[in-house]
């Protein structure tokens, strides 16, 4: 009966707005291979390589299972360690001064704007717009409206990047020297053969944004991003060829972790950029010998001020922070330390009562791809063997579905732990423990313990974004002045979660740090400092020979 219920749910899901494609469907783009209303286990997909020019296929095709009924859905063309060779060879034919440089084939600038500029007209289309969110849905499941702005923030991002804009990534800048004749030049410098690797949540966004940089600043790069998601970014890799991008300039490989691992070794990329878990990012920091930026786990925090206002706002954005694409956001709110002037603004009910409008038939609720629902709630139950804690709201798992069971699916949830217990030795670990699904801990605090509030940013080791919710302009101050997330919103309107194109997301505190989406962003992370120092002459005509020193 379970099974029956849930094949019925499915599809319901299907018929819901985000999955309506009959009624909405304009056509499939030109570029396109796959149509994402009809990938299912009776018609399913397949995602190739992209080496040397070439599709290519691989003797070994993994199984991708469509996150909301556990069908195989997608096969992988996942490249095997004896098949890496011309993976290798591609990245060995790009020498360290890159493809382009500020005095190497410095038109290739040009053809970048030129290729951002079609890219980003294409994907303003409303068929290739929807194209992509229905495709992200796929698989990785979020509402509609969460994955249409993960393609919009792709398409403004390109549009940033037209006409002469790449140029101006490579702007350099000449001082004065000590005679005539003399001058330092500096030069933004890329490195030549690089390395992506990006994961599920942002199956667009992410890969698109660090590829584009890494193109722009004269790098070639071989692109991994997470099997289980990487048939978005083969489709997008179609487009960026249909818009003009040269078939040699980039490689695109599906593989486990073991497989681009042994790649990353043999081909010896001078830089490698990657996004995911702290565990994954410090084994590549020490295996590529520190050559490498990252953008790694994230453990967020909150904190509200003194002056409560605007509460249902609030409330709302911190759902928001929180739930959205089910908490899988490597921004998404973690902790909520918030001052006892909220306790009686009704905060937590209206919070609790937004949580309860999610669900999974618009997938403002959904599958979990990298947590089980067993150890979310494991990780719950632990939380509560705390003196003092309780369940805020949610705690259970989420009921009538067919979520294969590798995946989580949990109801929002909120766990309250008192801050005196969350700073003691052994529960601080369990509670700043990431989990990424929609789970949170919410703390308060009096006007005393902002200290203790501050303690337990500084001991956290993931700094990546925060939010000080407060118009005080002292208490924004004091806090902004105490802590280090490199993505921090400030003020009554602040959040934890937003990587648009307009401002820096990276974090702080690491000199590995890597960005995304800005000038600022792409030049750190796909370039490097050269100096370059004229000195013509002419030689002055009473120059002596002097004595040897």
């Amino acid at each position: 009966m379970s099974r029956l219920l849930s094949r019925q749910h499915l599809a319901a899901v299907r018929r819901s707005a985000p999955f309506a494609c009959v009624s909405r469907w304009l056509h499939t783009p030109s570029f396109a291979t796959v149509s994402p209303q009809e990938v299912s286990g009776s018609s399913p997909a397949e995602v190739q390589n992209f080496v040397q020019g070439s599709w290519t296929a691989s003797a070994n095709w993994n199984w991708i299972v469509d996150p909301l009924n556990g069908d195989k859905f997608i096969k992988v063309a996942e490249v095997q360690g004896t098949e890496i060779k011309p993976f290798v060879e591609s990245l060995s034919k790009c020498p360290k001064h890159g493809l382009h440089n500020p005095l190497k084939a410095p038109e290739r600038y040009l053809m970048y704007g030129d290729i951002s500029a079609k890219a980003a007209h294409m994907l303003g289309q409303p068929a290739v717009l929807d194209f992509f969110a229905k495709l992200i849905q796929r698989v990785s499941p979020k509402s509609y409206q969460q994955a249409l702005a993960e393609v919009q923030v792709s398409q403004k991002f390109l549009e940033n990047f037209c006409g002469d804009q790449v140029r101006f990534l490579a702007r350099s800048f000449a001082v004065p020297g000590n005679h005539l004749g003399q001058r330092s030049n500096g030069y933004r410098w890329p490195y030549g053969p690089v390395a992506i690797i990006t994961p599920f949540n942002f199956p667009l966004e992410i890969p698109l944004l660090q590829l584009m940089g890494a193109l722009y600043m004269g790098n070639k790069p071989v692109l991994k991003v997470d099997s289980k998601v990487s048939i978005v970014m083969e489709q997008m890799i179609r487009l960026l060829h249909d818009c003009g991008l040269p078939a040699e300039d980039m490689d695109f490989i599906n593989s486990d972790g073991a497989v681009m691992n042994k790649l990353l070794l043999e081909a010896n990329p001078k830089m490698t950029l990657f996004t995911g878990s702290s565990r994954v990012a410090e084994k590549l920091a020490a295996d590529l010998k520190g050559r490498v930026k990252l953008e790694d786990a994230g453990f967020d925090w909150k904190i509200l001020g003194p002056d409560v206002q605007e509460v249902d706002y609030v409330a709302w954005v911190c759902d928001q922070d929180a739930y959205a694409c089910s908490g899988q956001k490597c921004s998404a709110q973690s902790v909520l330390f918030m001052h006892k002037n909220w306790s009686s603004s009704g905060l937590l009910e209206k919070m609790k009562k937004l949580s309860e409008r999610r669900k999974l038939e618009d997938l403002t609720i959904g599958p979990v791809l990298t947590v089980t629902t067993e150890a979310m709630i494991e990780h719950m139950n632990n939380l509560l063997k705390i003196r003092g804690s309780k369940v805020l709201f949610g705690g259970e798992p989420l009921a009538n579905h067919s979520i294969p069971k590798i995946y989580g699916a949990m109801k929002p949830t909120a766990v309250f732990v008192p801050l005196e217990e969350i700073l003691k030795s052994g529960n601080f670990e369990l509670v700043t423990k990431e989990i990424f699904g929609p789970f949170q801990v919410v703390t308060e605090y009096s006007e005393d313990q902002l200290e203790l509030v501050l303690e337990a940013c500084e001991r956290m080791n993931a700094h990546l974004t925060a939010a000080v919710v407060s118009n005080d302009p002292l208490f924004l101050q004091d806090v902004l002045g105490r802590s280090v997330n490199g993505t921090t919103y400030a003020g009554i309107r602040a959040r934890t979660t937003g990587a648009p194109q307009n401002h820096w997301f990276g974090p702080a505190g690491d000199p590995r740090g890597a960005g995304i989406g800005t000038p600022e962003a792409i030049k750190l992370v796909w370039s490097c400092h050269r100096e370059v120092i004229y000195d013509v002459g002419p030689v002055p005509e009473s120059w002596a020979l002097p004595s040897a020193t």
